[in-house]
């Protein structure tokens, strides 16, 4: 049935103006962005099929244009249209996280590193540089790895340290797994980029892990040591 045959309380987008976006499903979600269906398939159902066929929402929004392409009725415009809004949630985020604000609110922090880092489907490894009045220097990427990790060496986190003039950092990286629990290997690498960093007087705050749509401090568990 066509979604404009549906109870108008149903609909997505009128479900959204009267209830708001947290009230819709990731499918409800996808169908308004997609617009129309295809043949024999309402946007709703042809989203769920999306998601289910990319394994979740995030590896679907991950998705190169290749792999998004793929389905009937997707092609390079509506990749566009998706690319566009995904880097504007980016830069709206990134303007609370502006060069020379002062780190206020730990949500903020969350939600920038989560915008960032959350949807790759591979791990990355980045630094929050901070001033000593804990203002944002830079946000800078340093390293990639596979999905079962990746390879950080303190030494280039020291050199970019270092090329800031950072007082602070905050140290963060994704799990693609999408389960935010430190392991031992991620408690062992920030004690020695801790280590390695105080020896030219830069502390590190945080150690944020993000795991899909959750994330783990691990100042907050006490375990920056």
């Amino acid at each position: 049935m066509p979604i404009n045959d549906w109870p108008a309380s149903e609909r997505p987008r009128e479900k959204l103006l009267q209830r708001g976006a947290s009230a819709l499903s990731d499918a409800e979600l996808l169908a308004i962005f997609l617009r129309t269906g295809v043949a024999g398939k309402s946007a709703v159902e042809l989203g769920r099929e999306l998601i289910r066929e990319h394994g979740g929402l995030r590896a679907l929004l991950a998705a190169d244009q290749r792999q998004f392409c793929r389905r009937p009725g997707l092609g390079p415009a509506k990749y566009a249209l998706l690319q566009a809004v995904m880097e504007m949630a980016r830069r709206q985020l990134r303007e609370g996280l502006a060069r020379g604000e002062a780190l206020t609110s730990p949500d903020l922090t969350r939600n920038y590193l989560q915008a960032q880092l959350a949807s790759r489907l591979q791990e990355v490894f980045a630094c929050l540089y901070l001033d000593n009045r804990h203002r944002v220097i830079e946000y800078e990427e340093l390293f990639q790895g596979t999905i079962d990790g990746a390879s950080v060496h303190p030494r280039e986190v020291v050199r970019r340290a270092l090329f800031h003039n950072a007082a602070a950092v905050i140290l963060s990286h994704n799990h693609p797994s999408g389960i935010a629990e430190p392991s031992q290997a991620d408690q062992h690498i920030t004690q020695r980029l801790r280590e390695a960093l105080a020896l030219i007087d830069v502390r590190v705050l945080d150690h944020i892990i993000i795991g899909g749509s959750e994330t783990v401090s691990l100042a907050e568990r006490g375990l920056l040591g």
